[in-house]
């Protein structure tokens, strides 16, 4: 890229990117983009154009399109536009509505876009001009040089655009354009210095400092201060912007205002946000100003300095109209018109606990025989996990982050201590997941979001069971729901070394014998040494999920998966106490 080539790359860039627009084959004196359905010889509008030196994207160029600026002339970086690019922007768009020109306050600007206005009206164009000089930075008395052009221009091209979309003459187009500039005032604050194109960056501005008040041209600002945190800064600015003793703008208690929060160019989206957080109930409740709009973005930027500004100006149903009305501008922000519905609203409450009363998730004064065969399979599950915790930490300093076992131990005394107050034994479905929600509250790590996907995917297909008691083929059912979900979302499946090669052997053989006819708690028990066969196999394994899949294999071959060993455990304690009760039962 040639320095000199900049602007006129970033034109064609843009009309490539929006069919809308064009540019006038002048290049490099005539830097001119239009709209592509406005043809001065037809068109039966004012024609709003505005523009400036380049460096500012997306103003002014991204706002050209029907509903605001008819064509957008741009200067070199940080230059005025030349007299002969302006005259030739003016004589492609304006019809006999005429033309207004919309121009910020520099003297460059003021004096090209004047001589400029003066050529075209005497070669018969009807022409108003508008100067915008929103700039709240600086000390009212300026001898003649006055306040800066700054981000408030854009309000002012989105005002004219409308009223002239509306089919306003160009003396009430000029009128309306007048009385928003009138009405508005920016302020901003950089934490650093912009680059120009092809030139080493300034280093004015040190470490830990900010500058406030500055131009959009790199220019010095108001004053140096050290950083300070963003709601103090905007505290600054909206007292520089608001004062009553410089009165930069008629907006007083009670009124209605918009609100701009401005990316000077390298500022993330993240940021500006904040600070449009910042601002907004700073307005209402300490300067009693009800905030109609607020548009947060780049909009006017200074290459790519970090910082912004913020912009107010004071609003009135007519204004609000001509903020709202449409447009194919571009960069203009959509849909920020209309009534603003409350900012925060309640977390919604899961159905479970929203439609349940507290006392079905409570734990049962009588348990019946299912409630008492879960609650010895749940006490023996996570008393099997607890006393695995330092065996598991250890493997898993060899092949992963060394607190597998940690981890799992929170979960299980959270599911005991849960047990031993609410977890309504009852009814297995609420049981299954209350278990999940344990796990999810007290359980880290991606194992805690496993085992709470295999609780609410098993809780899933019990519910849909319309009997209160879950035979053996309903719960291998749901046994095969949880592995099924765990497969999908953590992406693992058999032989990846994970707790699904303990659980999936178990599946089979828990259907297989389940099919063959065998007593529920003995096809249990078979299924728990399928489990841990598959969990002891994993050592012949080459991890492919995890972080035991960056270990390389003679390490892994050393110990165990963990998680499949844990799976293991838990599961062969439970079939084992199921069996026990089993047999107490018929004894």
């Amino acid at each position: 890229m040639v320095v000199a080539d900049v602007v006129t790359e970033f034109i064609e860039g843009l009309v490539e990117t929006y069919p809308g627009l064009q540019y006038l084959d002048g290049f490099p004196e005539v830097k001119v983009v239009i709209r592509a359905d406005a043809s001065g010889a037809t068109y039966d509008k004012v024609a709003v154009i505005s523009g400036g030196g380049s460096g500012h994207e997306p103003a002014h160029a991204g706002f050209v399109g029907e509903g605001m600026l008819t064509a957008s002339i741009c200067g070199d970086v940080f230059a005025s536009p030349s007299v002969d690019s302006i005259l030739a922007g003016i004589r492609a768009v304006t019809g006999p509505m005429g033309c207004l020109l919309i121009v910020m306050n520099y003297t460059g600007d003021r004096l090209n876009f004047g001589l400029a206005a003066e050529q075209a009206r005497s070669e018969g164009y009807k022409i108003e001009t508008v100067i915008v000089g929103d700039d709240c930075a600086l000390p009212p008395l300026l001898g003649i040089a006055g306040r800066r052009g700054l981000a408030g221009t854009i309000f002012v091209n989105k005002i004219a655009g409308a009223a002239a979309a509306a089919g306003l003459s160009l003396a009430d187009v000029a009128a309306e354009a007048k009385r928003a500039s009138q009405m508005v005032g920016t302020m901003g604050v950089a934490l650093s210095v912009c680059t120009l194109p092809g030139q080493v960056t300034s280093d004015r501005l040190g470490p830990g400092k900010m500058e406030l008040g500055l131009g959009i041209h790199g220019e010095p600002g108001a004053a140096v201060a050290d950083l300070q945190p963003v709601d103090v800064v905007v505290s600054h600015i909206l007292k520089q912007i608001l004062s009553s003793e410089t009165n930069y703008v008629p907006i007083t208690r009670g009124n209605r205002v918009v609100l701009m929060i401005n990316g000077l160019g390298a500022t993330p989206v993240m940021e500006l946000m904040i600070a449009a957080g910042k601002t907004v109930p700073k307005l209402q409740l300490e300067f009693g100003l009800a905030v109609e709009r607020v548009y947060t973005g780049s909009f006017m930027t200074s290459l790519d300095m970090a910082g912004f500004s913020i912009s107010i100006m004071k609003a009135d149903q007519t204004l609000l109209q001509r903020l709202d009305a449409p447009t194919k501008a571009p960069h203009w922000p959509v849909g920020s018109a209309g009534n603003r519905p409350p900012a925060k609203i309640p977390v919604p409450l899961p159905p479970s606990h929203s439609t349940k009363s507290e006392e079905s998730l409570s734990r049962p004064l009588q348990l019946s025989e299912q409630g008492r065969i879960l609650e010895a399979a749940i006490e023996a599950a996570v008393n099997a996990v607890i006393g695995m915790r330092d065996s598991l930490n250890d493997w898993d300093s060899k092949v992963g982050d060394g607190d597998c076992g940690s981890t799992m131990y929170s979960g299980a005394t959270a599911i005991l201590d849960d047990m031993k107050k609410y977890y309504p034994l009852n009814d297995a479905a609420e049981t299954v997941n209350e278990i999940g929600s344990s796990v999810r509250r007290a359980m880290g790590g991606t194992s805690g979001v496993l085992y709470n996907i295999f609780s609410k995917a098993a809780y899933a297909r019990l519910k849909a069971n319309s009997d209160s008691t879950v035979t053996a083929k309903q719960w291998a059912e749901a046994f095969e729901a949880a592995i099924d979900a765990v497969s999908k979302y953590g992406g693992a499946s058999a032989g990846y070394r994970t707790l699904l090669d303990a659980l999936i052997p178990a599946l089979s053989v828990l259907k297989e014998r389940l099919t063959a006819g065998d007593d529920s708690s003995t096809a249990f028990v078979l299924s728990s040494e399928a489990a841990l066969a598959g969990a002891e196999s994993t050592k012949d394994m080459q991890a492919q999920a995890g972080r035991s899949s960056y270990v390389s294999a003679a390490i892994l071959a050393t110990v165990p998966d963990p998680g499949a060993m844990a799976a293991a455990a838990w599961y062969r304690a439970a079939a084992l106490a199921v069996k026990a009760k089993h047999e107490k039962a018929s004894s």
